[in-house]
């Protein structure tokens, strides 16, 4: 399997990094982020402990300041206005209205905040309806897979290699597995599956927010295609003729994934029998 197993990559499973690509993993006393290696049982591991619990004892006296939520929410709420790169610890507790030492009492360092950030981004996978089938379960997932990027382009950055996922990214891929169930898939196959239908939806992202929120992937690339396709038909005659054809632009997402629900379903009938 690919590392696009997990939608919010909603799939990689290690430390997050950050838009460099390198991820902040140390505290004020050195905390060291969590390792791929890590499986979520593992108690000693900071990421594991804040994405899956449990969830610590209230005790006696006034309730806590902060909260994980609020505190992955500030982050969210920067990392959605400017970048995963402008988050730092410093940043969510100004907006927070606390000091960056009194959230280190909460969260280790940048790289657990930015998982929690993507735990609480990744939002919940599409119900499963008891009348739907598998490849109208699988649409609304990846619709709403691609909702999620729109929203916050920064999880595209989030989510790119090894990582430990939470509770909410790995009911993303629950949902894929369990609507193919029954199909006549091996779970290796259900899986790659997944894999399949978040990395063409990743791919569609990616390109939609390097045209810009104005933007238009296809409409760029034709731009920057005429002129010289245009002076050179005679050298790339079908690109020229595809380019003068009318018809709906931009529609790579939908195209996509009607192919690969296409190519899965006759994976499914021959392995059924089903017409």
């Amino acid at each position: 399997m690919s590392e696009a197993a997990n939608p919010a990559g909603p799939a990689n499973p290690a430390g997050p990094a950050d838009a460099t690509g390198a991820a902040d993993t140390t505290g004020p006393k050195g905390t060291v982020a969590s390792k791929g290696t890590v499986g979520p049982d593992d108690p000693a591991n900071a990421v594991v402990r804040l994405l899956w619990g449990p969830a610590p004892k209230p005790t006696r006296g006034p309730k806590p300041a902060l909260s994980l939520e609020r505190i992955a929410a500030a982050g969210v709420e920067i990392a959605d206005a400017e970048g995963l790169g402008a988050v730092s610890m410093q940043k969510v507790a100004g907006l927070l209205d606390f000091t960056k030492m009194s959230l280190y009492r909460y969260v280790p360092g940048k790289a657990e905040l930015v998982a929690l950030m993507v735990e609480s981004a990744a939002g919940d996978p599409p119900a499963a309806g008891p009348a739907l089938g598998w490849r109208e379960q699988l649409t609304a997932w990846a619709k709403l897979l691609a909702e999620s990027f729109d929203r916050h382009p920064w999880l595209l950055d989030a989510t790119v290699g090894p990582r430990v996922i939470g509770p909410r990214e790995l009911a993303w891929l629950e949902r894929v597995v369990a609507a193919l169930d029954g199909c006549g898939l091996t779970g290796p196959e259900r899986m790659d599956a997944a894999v399949l239908l978040a990395g063409h939806v990743r791919s569609i992202a990616e390109q939609s927010r390097a045209a810009g929120p104005d933007g238009s992937p296809e409409a760029d690339l034709l731009a920057a295609l005429g002129t010289v396709v245009h002076r050179h038909a005679d050298r790339y005659p079908a690109v020229a003729v595809a380019m003068a054809e009318p018809g709906g632009r931009d529609q790579a997402l939908g195209f996509g994934l009607e192919r690969i629900l296409d190519g899965l379903a006759a994976l499914i009938s021959r392995r059924t029998g089903a017409a």
